[in-house]
């Protein structure tokens, strides 16, 4: 009996023995995945030397910057009423002759057109009439004048031919005005020169911006045949939306860029904010343009940035920040360590939130932790090393 119960007790201790194995080799597996997945960890990445040396990577360390809290703005370059013509012929008539293209350059009183009209011959000759009998009436006042202070004549006949001579004075006058209107003086008709067809001159010195004007064609006294802009005064006009007119003041810069301008190097000074709300709900706000340039035309669109405030910050370059599934993140860098034959330069991907950006910098929060006195971070390069990390995802790799 002894010996049996020996026998039973060993065999348990072996049992006990093989049980306490298998679980051991049950869990070897999980462990092992655990160790792969901390090697393959998604946010880091290495890459040789020459890898580095080919994606131009260069590292550097977070700056207090004076970055200013932005507001951007769109609009368009304008100019002031005064350095704008509309071109219309007054009387209207027919387009006999025209010369002018858009973006011809004019001097003040250059030709653009000239316009015929019969009418044109009725006003001068009604002017002619007119001017004649006034000439008469003058003399036959001053002899009446004369009659009556040597009580010759009755008073009634002179303050007749007072009246009278005074009616066809005001009719000559508003008959000179009307003239004036379509560029005839009292010079040209004295020498008994009727015209029907008269010039139409530009009113002021610019660039033609608008041209409507065929010869032969027939223009109505509204009708619009050039414009005219003297671009030596263009400013930039803003639109500002109603919630953020509080935050803007006279005197404050504003940079702004052009179309096909990538960054706005531009500046201007806020001289002017309206007065008056639109349906929109939005305010124009005029600045004078630090530079002015004639080649620039009138109606350019404007994209505009208004520095608000001046704080320091920690701020890394715009390209040491990328973005990936809707998140900013900075690449680390960790360290090298040599793996074989190679030497590898290794990286660690850190969420950051973006804050300021101004002149090529932006405001990064690195999360609590991330040492920013020591840490080396990519300031360039930064999204062919994110490439080289994710290809070496897709392929299996690690990274590298």
């Amino acid at each position: 009996m002894k010996r049996i119960s020996y026998i039973v007790y060993f065999m348990g201790l072996f049992l006990i023995g093989a049980c306490g194995n298998e679980a051991e080799t049950a869990q070897e597996p999980g462990h092992r995945e655990e160790e792969a997945h901390e090697e393959e960890n998604p946010a880091s990445a290495e890459l040789t030397e020459e890898q580095y040396q080919v994606a131009g990577i260069t590292l550097g360390k977070p700056q207090l910057r004076n970055l200013s809290n932005t507001l951007t703005l769109t609009g368009k370059l304008d100019l002031p009423p005064q350095n704008m013509a509309s071109v219309t012929a007054p009387l209207g008539g027919f387009i006999r002759k025209t010369q002018v293209l858009e973006g011809t350059y004019v001097k003040k009183g250059d030709l653009l057109a000239t316009i015929e009209n019969p009418e044109f011959v009725t006003l001068q000759e009604d002017y002619l009439k007119e001017k004649n009998r006034l000439d008469y009436l003058e003399l036959e006042y001053k002899r009446q004048q004369e009659l009556h202070e040597e009580q010759v004549s009755s008073a009634k006949t002179y303050q007749q031919t007072v009246a009278e001579y005074r009616s066809v004075q005001t009719r000559v006058q508003a008959l000179q005005e009307r003239l004036a209107i379509i560029g005839i003086t009292n010079g040209s008709l004295r020498s008994g020169k009727i015209r029907r067809i008269l010039p139409l001159h530009a009113p002021l010195e610019g660039y033609i911006t608008y041209v409507k004007a065929d010869v032969g064609q027939y223009v109505a006294p509204t009708d619009v045949l050039f414009r005219i802009a003297d671009t030596d005064h263009l400013h930039v006009e803003l639109t500002v939306f109603e919630k953020d007119l509080t935050s803007l003041r006279k005197g404050q810069v504003v940079r702004y860029s052009l179309p096909g301008e990538s960054a706005a190097q531009r500046e201007a000074t806020i001289f002017l904010i309206g007065k008056e709300i639109s349906p929109e709900r939005t305010v124009q706000v005029h600045a004078h343009m630090e530079e002015e340039d004639k080649d620039l035309v009138p109606g350019m669109y404007v994209q505009a940035q208004v520095a608000l405030d001046d704080k320091q910050v920690l701020a890394l370059p715009e390209t040491a920040v990328v973005q990936e599934n809707n998140t900013s993140f900075v690449f680390l860098y960790t360290g090298q360590e040599q793996e074989g034959n190679a030497l590898m330069k290794k990286f660690r991907m850190v969420p950051v939130v973006r804050g300021v950006e101004q002149g090529g910098f932006v405001q990064v929060a690195l999360p609590a932790g991330v040492d920013t006195a020591t840490g080396n971070f990519v300031t360039k390069g930064a999204y062919s090393l994110l490439s080289k990390m994710r290809n070496a995802e897709n392929e299996g790799g690690h990274g590298h």
